[in-house]
């Protein structure tokens, strides 16, 4: 019969096999000046967060400590609306550094309701993953100049790169879009912006 090794787990024999540590996260360097991809901001009055944040070192736990991390866990009813928003678009958070304490990682919901259209915005320099959970939105982008559009269907999935501007719009007359987004770093970052394409000058 098995034995209780202490954390909730039953070994076979009565022996506990030994927990090889799990090895610290990889640490990313912060860029050098002057590398960073500069971000399309076509209104003066819109500021972004900055891409790379000073935070105290932390220290990576070792041994049973590390292997025995807590999980979190955010029921449905948990998901807020206090996180960056866009007109025409309701975005909910789930997994953040507020939330969890992720260092990496954003995730939450966006809804658009039918027949309305988000305003133009992009992310900064994070990466986003999109997968469609209902409706049918169609997300759109400007290539050279041209306006592309993007139509997907429940199961989808769509890959946002840094700095791309981009809308959401829900063309159906009667029928909710949602989508669960993951984006790469710990807050979400929304920079709402007047239109795909910049301006011309001179």
């Amino acid at each position: 019969m098995g034995v209780d090794n202490g954390v909730g787990a039953y070994v076979c024999g009565g022996h506990v096999p030994s927990v090889t540590p799990v090895p610290p996260a990889r640490k990313i360097d912060q860029p050098e000046a002057g590398t960073e991809p500069r971000a399309p901001s076509y209104d003066p009055g819109v500021t972004e967060p900055p891409a790379w944040t000073e935070r105290p070192a932390r220290t990576e736990p070792s041994g049973d400590v590390a292997w025995h991390r807590r999980l979190a866990h955010v029921a449905a009813a948990d998901v807020t609306p206090a996180t960056a928003q866009t007109p025409g678009m309701r975005r909910f958070a789930a997994i953040s550094g507020t939330s969890v304490g992720a260092e990496h990682l954003w995730m939450g919901l966006t809804h658009v309701e039918p027949a309305m259209n988000s305003g133009d915005h992009h992310h900064g320099a994070s990466e986003t993953a999109i997968y469609v959970v209902a409706g049918h939105p169609v997300f759109v982008f400007a290539e050279a100049g041209v306006e592309v559009r993007v139509e997907t269907k429940p199961g989808d999935f769509v890959f946002v790169p840094p700095y791309a501007p981009h809308r959401e719009e829900n063309p159906s007359p009667d029928e909710e879009a949602v989508v669960v987004i993951a984006r790469s770093t710990q807050e979400a970052i929304v920079v709402n912006l007047p239109n795909l394409v910049p301006p011309p000058t001179g």
